[in-house]
């Protein structure tokens, strides 16, 4: 059996190459937004309401829920999908990285119902099926309809 190597192939195209790159970007996104979110809710429930009144009350209420580490974890994920969403609207448009990216929504939904037993009205159902859709029509789309200022000089 032939053993596979993750280098690309001789005679890949550029594009063939930016699209896989754009594509495991987008899977990382979506991935440590679903866990950073869900790891920060099921935080936050345990470290209660914040009912501050003040904003020196926030403050403490705020430090408080720094010392629950599902908070600290759904914060560190978060930090490195913000990296990895910096990354892919470098390399995509913006008109083609918020709408599939959205799938997260729809994960997070479906996590925080199995996870955290949110529950789920019809109407949220309907909106996750809606985003779905939106998803589904803007992932056949090209992740890049614009020249990038390097590419207007060639």
């Amino acid at each position: 059996m032939q053993a596979t190597s993750l280098k690309p192939l001789k005679g890949v195209k550029f594009w063939d190459q930016h699209a896989r790159k754009t594509q495991i970007l987008v899977l990382v996104a979506v991935i440590t937004n679903v866990l950073g979110n869900v790891s920060l809710s099921h935080g936050m429930h345990q470290v209660g309401p914040m009912l501050a009144g003040s904003l020196l009350d926030y403050l403490k209420e705020f430090a408080k829920a720094l010392e629950n580490p599902w908070t600290i974890l759904g914060i560190c994920i978060l930090m490195v999908w913000m990296l990895s969403d910096l990354a892919l609207l470098s390399r995509a448009d913006l008109s083609f990285v918020l709408p599939v990216t959205a799938s997260a929504y729809v994960l997070v939904a479906i996590s925080g119902h199995f996870l955290l037993h949110d529950r789920i009205s019809w109407e949220r159902w309907t909106g996750i099926a809606l985003i779905t859709l939106g998803v589904i029509l803007a992932e056949e789309t090209p992740d890049r309809t614009t020249k990038r200022p390097s590419e207007r000089r060639l």
